[in-house]
């Protein structure tokens, strides 16, 4: 038996749903399907999905950002923000399958330095949930994006850095799997146009150091595990170049998986025939315990 996970940057919920993403949604038949960047509030969308649990996260700021997870099992427990999950929390799903989390929450306690501010204001714009199963949490991201001329680099690593604390406090209990868009390629195989995008957003020195430190800390790329050395495999590409149409893309939305999941890794895959979006969707699937 297997798990089949789905992670997908929509670039707007209401946008992709006049598309293709009912059609895709039912095809590939996820037990989790995560997306990023829905752009909505409670109430502007309503998905039918029979058999799963639904989670969202919006942002405080109207059609930015956001994150949610559709689930075939019931978690234990869940969070949104860089807070670890508490089973006591989790409300009564079989009655409510669609849970809705809200922006008046307590984040978590990064401290009162700067660093601290940053990542609890951050945390209001709805980029992270998890949800806790018996034998693994499963999170996703959209992480901040540096924005022209690395203007806000500093801020960025400073996500990056909590980010991956929250990760490892995570795979101290259990294992992790984590999707969604890092907004970084990795390394200069991941993008169409290394050079000319050096110390551009999403493949500065700064940004690519962070992820190799995240993957250090013990945690697997999941396609490189499967595709170490392929090239011209991508996941994003700019709207406003027609980037798609000359595969001149970035490989920016990833599954990571802690170490000690490696043996039951069966297969990455990067889906970029599904249209609907700037980014495509990613899959991982792996084996069922």
């Amino acid at each position: 038996m297997s798990k089949k996970f789905i992670s997908w940057n929509v670039n707007g919920i209401r946008a992709v749903l006049n598309k293709n993403f009912n059609e895709f949604f039912e095809e590939i038949d996820a037990d989790i399907f995560a997306i990023q960047e829905t752009k909505c509030q409670k109430d502007q969308v309503k998905l039918d999905l029979p058999g799963y649990y639904q989670f969202w996260n919006y942002a405080g700021k109207k059609g930015y950002s956001g994150t949610a997870i559709f689930t075939k099992n019931k978690p234990i427990s869940f969070s949104h923000g860089l807070n670890i999950p508490e089973e006591e929390k989790l409300i009564d799903l079989d009655e409510v399958k669609i849970f809705h989390m809200s922006q008046d929450f307590i984040a978590a306690d990064h401290g009162e330095s700067d660093h601290g501010l940053i990542v609890e204001q951050m945390e209001t714009e709805g980029r992270v949930i998890t949800l806790e199963f018996s034998d693994y949490y499963f999170v996703t991201v959209y992480t901040p994006n540096s924005q022209n001329q690395l203007k806000r680099l500093d801020n960025r690593q400073v996500w990056n850095e909590a980010f991956r604390l929250y990760l490892e406090k995570l795979d101290a209990i259990k294992p992790v799997v984590v999707c969604g868009d890092l907004n970084v390629a990795h390394t200069e195989i991941d993008l169409k146009n290394p050079e000319s995008n050096h110390m551009n957003a999403g493949f500065s020195d700064e940004e690519r150091g962070d992820f190799s430190k995240l993957l250090d800390t013990g945690f697997i790329d999941t396609f490189r595990y499967f595709e170490p050395d392929v090239e011209e495999r991508y996941t994003w590409w700019s709207y406003r170049t027609y980037a798609r149409n000359r595969n001149a893309g970035w490989r920016i939305d990833y599954f990571l998986v802690s170490e000690r999941f490696e043996d039951r890794l069966l297969k990455a895959d990067i889906l970029d025939q599904v249209m609907g979006s700037d980014h495509c969707p990613v899959l991982l699937e792996i084996v069922d315990e």
